[in-house]
């Protein structure tokens, strides 16, 4: 499956942006998706994820109650809606799709990813 985000930009502390990520190729429904972040000189961490479904939701903890991921199966699209905004949310972001069994939050069980979207956030 081809994944590609977009819908980074620059946003002032306290704002909002919606990324959204579209899917291509293989069937999209089949597969849990997730975002991850990457901020310079730090590795990928784990930022939400969606079951296939989308019945199902999980949060990383600096991001909870803060961030919001759905999809949208038909559209073949998956987005993270991101509130109140801080700097510390600076960060490319990928999308993903988890191909191996297991935990959601790890790198390592996600087989398909997106080319980044940077998100930068100013105080």
């Amino acid at each position: 499956v081809q994944l590609q985000a977009f819908g980074g930009g620059l946003v002032q502390a306290g704002g909002s942006l919606r990324l959204s990520c579209a899917a291509s190729g293989r069937t999209f429904s089949n597969y849990p998706m997730g975002w991850f972040r990457q901020a310079p000189g730090k590795e990928r961490d784990f930022v939400a994820s969606i079951t296939w479904s989308g019945g199902s939701t999980t949060y990383a903890d600096s991001v909870k109650g803060r961030f919001t991921i759905s999809r949208d199966n038909v559209k073949n699209t998956v987005y993270l809606q991101m509130d109140s905004l801080k700097p510390e949310d600076t960060a490319v972001y990928y999308c993903a799709a988890q191909t191996y069994g297991g935990i959601s939050i790890k790198v390592a069980n996600y087989g398909y990813w997106g080319q980044g979207t940077l998100v930068t956030v100013s105080s």
